[in-house]
């Protein structure tokens, strides 16, 4: 690492810590009146926001129903089947020095900054932009949904730094042909469907992405190619075979291989498509959805721009998460689309470096950060005490 890329380093975790800072000060202050907003439940607002709790939960059960029931919650156990284990693990690998709660805190402050510094190198290494550091600086806040979701406990940013590393390591064997940059992507791969469910998606854009370079871009006879194909992508089998693993646990520990399909109303795909768009789906319930065209149209115009650009690999994954995400029916659609966002930055970004584009943030700082602190000051789970998930 040169002087430079360790400045920049240096730099993004300054700014991560800044903007954590910012976004957790008027809840350690209590303020009781900000810009008309009420903080008076103080810090604790942050620590009770979604999905935090859960997987603290999971950390001290790892599944186990009978201890999830002398914990003070209200949902079955089976509802945290839809919650995979990687983010737990590392809450309860730092819970020793940290108590979980802060542990939380810590895990999703890590992953956030290492997102931000996966993706700077990612834009560097294959001169994607000629600001990576604005792009991500600009990374920490857009979409807003990312500064709500990676200011409390989440798995998203644990999720997005493997995805990115995945990413960044596959478009290395492109680069060099070096075999050993695929196996990297593959373990990233296989760490972050350990993490989340749509971990899948990955696996899923590179058979795409492998079926491409069968019928289009490979020469020479058929049987040749296919094999090829094969040695190439076989790695990342291991991201189904994490899957597999999860249920296998499940198995033991709900004693249901199934258990995720199982977990009550957490699996939110639905055919036909677009039923995001019918107020009577379950976590749907209201007719205000103008939004979520915007994200769709930004996903598939980003994806197919990508394409455009001659990133391929990128634009397939996006086509793919994208196309997933027009299953969902849930109103935090945003949130479900996060791990795209990051390559619409890298699509779009002739545009996000642009003076008029950064005059515009300058004008909305305010609004995003209104936005984010209304959220969470109301996105918090039912439970009155801490004290048994510290």
């Amino acid at each position: 690492m040169g002087k430079s890329e360790f400045r920049a380093c240096l730099i993004l975790g300054l700014v991560t810590l800044f903007i954590t800072a910012l976004m957790w000060l008027p809840h350690y202050l209590a303020l009781p009146n900000f810009y008309g907003l009420n903080f008076s439940e103080g810090f604790n607002t942050i620590y009770r926001n979604f999905d935090g709790i859960e997987y603290i939960i999971i950390a001290k059960s790892f599944y186990r129903p009978e201890l999830i029931a002398h914990l003070p919650q209200s949902l079955s156990a089976s509802y945290y089947a839809a919650h995979f284990p990687g983010f737990a693990l590392v809450i309860l690998a730092f819970s020793p020095l940290l108590g979980f709660l802060k542990s939380m805190l810590f895990s999703s402050l890590l992953f956030t900054y290492l997102s931000t510094v996966a993706f700077f190198f990612l834009i560097r290494r294959f001169k994607l932009s000629s600001q990576p550091l604005w792009l991500a600086v600009l990374f920490l806040v857009l979409p807003a949904r990312w500064l709500i979701v990676h200011s409390v406990g989440s798995a998203e940013p644990m999720f997005i730094f493997f995805v990115l590393l995945s990413v960044y390591f596959f478009k290395e064997f492109q680069e060099t042909k070096k075999s050993s940059f695929i196996w990297f992507s593959a373990l990233a791969g296989l760490v972050a469907q350990l993490t989340r469910p749509p971990g899948i998606l990955l696996f899923i854009a590179i058979g795409i992405y492998a079926l491409y370079e069968l019928f289009w871009e490979q020469k020479g006879a058929f049987l040749q190619r296919f094999i090829k194909i094969v040695q190439t992508y076989l790695p990342f089998i291991l991201i189904p075979l994490g899957l597999l693993g999860v249920f296998i646990l499940y198995s033991f520990t709900y004693h249901d291989f199934w258990a995720y399909f199982h977990s009550g109303d957490n699996i939110h795909l639905t055919l036909p498509p677009f039923q995001i768009f019918n107020k009577h789906q379950f976590w749907v319930g209201e007719i205000w959805l103008e939004d979520v065209i915007y994200i769709l149209i930004l996903g598939f115009f980003g994806g197919l721009y990508l394409w455009k650009k001659n990133l391929r690999g990128m634009g397939t994954f996006v086509l793919t998460y994208i196309t997933a995400t027009a299953l969902v029916t849930h109103r935090d659609i945003s949130r479900y689309a996060l791990p795209i966002f990051p390559f619409l930055i890298i699509a779009f970004e002739k545009v996000l470096i642009s003076k008029e584009f950064k005059i515009v943030m300058a004008i909305l700082a305010v609004a995003f950060y209104l936005y984010a602190q209304n959220f969470l000051i109301a996105n918090v789970a039912p439970i009155a005490e801490l004290t048994p998930f510290n």
